[in-house]
This record gives structure tokens, sequence and C-alpha cells, in this order.
């Protein structure tokens, strides 16, 4: 079986491509590297000893990318390519919506034309917006705070019309909660461009001595310690699940929504905490104001995913942080060492 990993040399993406290979699927990868490197799928070829071919395309780039369709023959589509950051999303709306949702638009066209039927979406619990009571299951009202969050809203959106107007479509959408930590061999990690947007990417260049103090949004939550409260999940967890997916799923015509997450919250304190012990580096951070949409906690129930995907989290934040910290130490300027 052969899977087109759109966004492949990102964060989830790079360490998929390698749950995928270790797993007997063939790979190609097509990417456009504006928030990504090529040195992280260089490193999943050493991971798995195994080789496969990258395209160097912009799904805003509908021939470019029907090209890629009709050099290789796909079974199945992992769709991560979109951009990500929510502050720059308040800041470039328009960007955000063109990108996101005219990338997807021309891929499910392309897809569509050349036979492809099976698709699993990279979603977000963002779509949740503010739950009105923890945990989160897919069922829930779904609103959102910030054009990100719409955007992978109104793409799930698409996604249960394409399937309701041709029904030969498998759709599988993964609704990501906190995502964190690195391969066990340090080899490929989370390697953000400029400032991290997300807090253990921040923490983690803090221990490394790349920031001088991390910034804590809020200390007044109803929550544990007053600051919020996430639940973050192993990046390799979370890419197990993308491999469950297309194994349970490729085939069966319709809309499955899944939870991805540990089912735990831990505060951002916790969380400092937990990596000072990993790294034996101390994190400085300052309390700041809390920041506006920002919700005081969030986190999942994936009994479902348990149920339908025969899948859960196996790592613990003590797995997270040490793999985190792995990383980051062998690789204090992300690839660019």
């Amino acid at each position: 079986m052969k899977i087109l990993v759109t966004g492949g040399a990102g964060f989830i993406g790079s360490h998929t491509c390698v749950e995928l290979l270790n797993g007997g699927y063939e790979i190609a990868v097509l990417d456009n590297l504006c928030n990504s490197n090529i040195k992280s799928l260089e490193r999943v070829k050493e991971i798995t000893g195994k080789t496969f071919n990258f395209y160097n395309v912009d799904l805003l780039d509908y021939e470019a990318t029907d090209k890629v369709f009709k050099n290789e023959k796909f079974d199945a589509v992992i769709h991560f390519a979109g951009l990500k950051a929510v502050g720059e999303s308040v800041e470039k709306p328009l960007l955000y919506y063109h990108n996101n949702i005219t990338g997807t638009l021309n891929l499910l066209d392309i897809m569509r034309k050349n036979g492809v039927f099976n698709i699993v979406f990279s979603s977000s619990a963002t779509v949740y917006g503010s739950p009105k009571s923890l945990p989160i299951k897919e069922d829930f009202p779904l609103s959102t705070t910030n054009p990100y969050g719409s955007t992978k809203l109104m793409i799930e959106g698409i996604l249960n019309d394409l399937y309701k107007a041709d029904n030969r479509f498998s759709v599988t959408i993964l609704r990501y909660f906190n995502p964190i930590g690195a391969h066990e061999s340090g080899k490929i990690g989370e390697d953000p461009k400029g400032i991290p947007n997300n807090l253990m990417p921040y923490i983690q260049q803090v221990a490394i001595g790349k920031l001088p103090i991390l910034s804590v949004f809020g200390n007044k939550y109803p929550t544990k310690d007053g600051t919020g409260v996430r639940d973050y999940i192993h990046v390799v967890d979370l890419s197990v699940a993308h491999v469950k997916a297309v194994e349970k799923k490729s085939g069966q015509p319709g809309v499955y929504v899944y939870n991805v997450g540990t089912g735990n919250g831990y505060s951002v304190l916790e969380m400092v905490k937990a990596f000072e012990k990993a790294s034996g580096k101390e994190v400085k951070y300052k309390i700041c104001p809390n920041r506006p949409g920002d919700i005081a906690a969030c986190y999942a129930d994936a009994s479902k995913a348990e149920e339908e995907l025969d899948w859960t989290a196996k790592f613990g934040l003590e797995e997270m942080c040490r793999d985190g910290w792995n990383w980051q130490k062998n690789n204090p300027n992300g690839y660019e060492d």
C-alpha cells in the first residue's frame, strides 16, 4: 500500500513517515518546506533504513500536485500540510484561509480525479472552542476562537460534504490535542522557525539557553495551580494513530472522527517541573497576563479511538520530556546543527 504524506517534512509528518515505513508501507512525501526542513526526511531514511520519493511542491500549485499523482499510484493520503500558528492566523487571516482551504480543495479534487478515495486529515482540538465540560468527546458542539481553528473546522465540513456527494470516500478526521516529545533516537523532533508558538519547544529552548525565560500566560485560571491545563501527547503515539487510521479505515466509506490525546491534563507549571526533572536544567519563568482567547483547561476523552482504531497512548509525561530533551540537547539549533 502506498501513501502520500502531505507536509511530511514537518514535526508530526516526519514522525508519521517513520511509523509508516516501519509498518511496511510505501510512502511519498509532498512538502513546500515553508515551515519544515528537508534534513528531517534525510534522518527519517537514516532511522528506518528505507528510501522514498520527495516532492518539493505546494498544494496551491494544482498542476504540480496533479503531476505527483500521475507519477505515483497512491492508495491513501495523510494530509498534514497547512499553516498552523494560532497567533499568526489572527494577524494574517486571509493567508491562512487561502493556504489551508485552497490547498485542501486542490488536493481533494486531484485525489478524486486520480481515483484515490482514502484520506486521513490532521485536525485539531481547537475545533471544540471553549468546551462546556471535560473531558471532551467527539460529539461536543464545535466552534472556534481563531482563524487557524476555523480553517480546520471548515475543512472538516468540506470533507463531510464531499463524502455526501461521493460516497466512495473514506475520511478519517483526527483531532489532535498537544503533541510534544521526539523520536527516541534524538534524530528528529520539533524545530520551529523563529520564536516557538508552543509550550514545550519554548521550555526546551530556555533549558538549552537559546531563550532567556518562559512566559507563563496567566496564573488565575480555575485549575490546580492557576495555570492553563492541556492534554499533552507524545508525537510517536500520535503518529501511530495515523497508521492505525490507515490500517482500520481504508476502503471503508464514511466519515470517522477521533480525538487523539491521553485523557490527562497537565498544567504549565507541572510541565515546567517535569521537564526540569528530565533534563536536570532549571527553566526560568515569569507570570504574564492571560492571552485573549485562551481557555482554562482542555483534555480528551479518547475512548472512541481505543474502541474503533485499537489505539491508546503508550507514553507518559516522563517519556515525553525525556525524548524532547534528548532531541534538543543533540540538536540545540534544530536541523541547522
